[in-house]
C-alpha cells in the first residue's frame, strides 16, 4: 500500500522547551508529516500534561521513551510511526536513538548527535546493520541561498577553492546565566553537553556548514578555546585554523560572549575567480564577488537560481523565508526520502540533501579534535 503521509513521534520537546517547538513546525509545515505520539518529557506528568496541550491522543502520550518505543512498535503497519524525533539534551541522544533504531525506526536527531565520539561510531554500526536512517539537524544547510552557494563551487564557478572563512558569534552567555536560565544551565553542564561548550554547541554548525558548501573536508586544525566568564566550565569562547583537503586555508572562530550579538553565522569562501559570502541573519541573499567583474546579488525566489536551490523555496522572489522553513527543508527531504524508500522508489538527489548520521560522527570527530589540539603544544592536529 503506498504511504502518503510519514508519521512522526518525538522525545522531548514538552513545556517550555524551545527546540521541541520549532522541530514540530518544521515537520508540519510542509503537509507531508503527521504528529502521532511523544514522551515529551523525563518527567511523566510533565510529559502529559504537554501531550495534552498538543492534542496527542491520550493513549499516545508516554511517559517515558522507553514505553513509546515500545509500544510504538507493537502497532500494525497502517498505524505505527516511521520515525522518532529526539530533541533532548546532548546527554540524552544515545540511548534513545539506539533503541529506535534496535526497534525498526528512522531517527531525526539534534546535533551534536550524541554525547561522544564512541556513542557517535556506535550509532553509525547501528544505521550499517538496519539499514534505517539518521537525519542530523544542522538547519543551515536547509537555507535555500547556502544550497546555491554549494551549487556554484560545485559547478566550479570559482575555480580551486584557496580560502574559507567561518564566523558563529553569539552573546547570550556573555554574563554567567546559568542559574537561572534552564537553556544556558545544561549548556554549560559537562554532565549534560559534553566535554565542549562553545565548539559543540555553534562550532559544529559553522564546521558543517564549511564542508558542506565547499565540498572539502577538514584535515587538519589549529584550536586556541577559553572560558572568560568565571566559574564556567565549559569554553564560551573559540578561535580555529583550518586545513583542507585540497590544501585550501580557513578560519573558524565561534563565541557566545560577543556580547551584543544575536545568531550572526558568517561564511565566506573564495577561489581562484572570486567568492561567495552568506549571512545568516539575511538568509535570503547570497554575494557572489569576482576577481574581474562587479559583485553578483543573488536573491532567493529568483529563476536563475540552481534547480538544488529552487526545490528548497516556497515562495515568490520578496517574501522572506528563514529559520523555520531552513528546518522544514531538513524535514521535507528526510520524509519524502523514507516515503519513496517505503513505496519501493529510489528518492532523487535533492530528497536525499539533509545530513546524515556520518555528519553527525563527524561533528564528534571535529569536538574530540578541537578538544585535543587547544590543550596540545602542537601547533597542528590531525583530523
Amino acid at each position: 500500500m503506498s504511504i502518503k503521509k510519514i508519521r512522526m513521534g518525538m522525545i522531548g520537546g514538552g513545556k517550555g522547551a524551545f527546540i521541541g517547538e520549532v522541530h514540530r513546525m518544521a515537520a508540519a509545515l510542509d503537509g507531508g508529516i503527521e504528529f502521532c505520539c511523544g514522551a515529551l518529557s523525563a518527567d511523566p506528568d510533565k510529559a502529559v500534561t504537554s501531550g495534552e496541550a498538543l492534542s496527542l491522543p491520550a493513549d499516545r502520550i508516554y511517559g517515558s521513551y522507553q514505553e513509546m518505543i515500545l509500544s510504538e512498535s507493537q502497532l500494525p503497519d497502517h498505524q505505527r510511526i516511521h520515525f522518532i524525533s529526539i530533541v533532548t539534551p546532548n546527554f540524552a541522544h544515545f540511548e534513545p536513538a539506539m533503541m529506535a533504531l534496535e526497534n525498526g525506526f528512522h531517527v531525526v536527531l539534534e546535533k551534536p548527535i550524541s554525547f561522544s565520539l564512541e556513542e557517535a561510531l556506535l550509532l553509525q554500526e547501528k544505521v550499517k546493520q538496519t539499514g534505517l536512517l539518521i537525519c542530523l539537524t544542522h538547519t543551515y544547510s536547509g537555507y535555500p541561498m547556502v544550497i546555491q552557494a554549494r551549487q556554484l563551487i560545485a559547478d566550479g564557478k570559482l575555480g580551486k577553492i584557496r580560502k574559507i572563512m567561518v564566523e558563529y558569534p553569539q552573546g547570550w552567555l556573555s554574563t554567567r546565566i546559568e542559574n537561572d536560565t534552564p537553556l544556558a544551565a545544561w549548556r554549560t553542564d559537562p554532565e549534560k553537553a559534553g566535554q565542549s561548550g562553545c565548539m559543540g554547541d555553534i562550532g559544529t554548525h559553522a564546521a558543517h556548514l564549511a564542508e558542506y558548501v565547499s565540498g572539502l573536508k577538514i584535515t587538519k586544525l589549529c584550536a586556541d578555546l577559553h572560558v572568560f566568564v568565571d566559574g564556567r566550565r565549559l569554553e564560551d569562547d573559540g578561535n580555529i585554523l583550518l586545513r583542507f583537503d585540497n590544501d585550501a586555508r580557513g578560519v573558524l572562530s565561534a563565541s557566545q560572549v560577543a556580547a551584543g550579538e544575536e545568531n550572526a553565522l558568517k561564511l565566506r569562501i573564495y577561489g581562484e575567480h572570486g567568492g561567495i559570502e552568506w549571512n545568516q541573519q539575511e538568509p535570503n541573499t547570497l554575494l557572489v564577488k569576482w576577481l574581474d567583474a562587479p559583485v553578483q546579488i543573488y536573491r532567493a525566489g529568483q529563476g536563475y537560481l540552481a534547480d538544488a536551490a529552487k526545490s528548497n523555496i516556497r515562495l515568490p522572489a520578496g517574501h522572506p523565508e528563514g529559520y523555520i522553513e531552513a528546518f522544514a527543508n531538513i524535514y521535507r527531504n528526510f520524509s519524502a526520502t523514507l516515503q519513496h524508500m517505503s513505496n519501493g522508489q529510489e528518492p532523487d538527489a535533492n530528497m536525499q540533501d539533509f545530513p546524515t548520521v556520518e555528519d553527525g560522527v563527524r561533528g564528534m570527530q571535529f569536538i574530540d579534535t578541537v578538544l585535543h589540539s587547544s590543550r596540545s603544544d602542537q601547533k597542528w592536529t590531525d583530523f
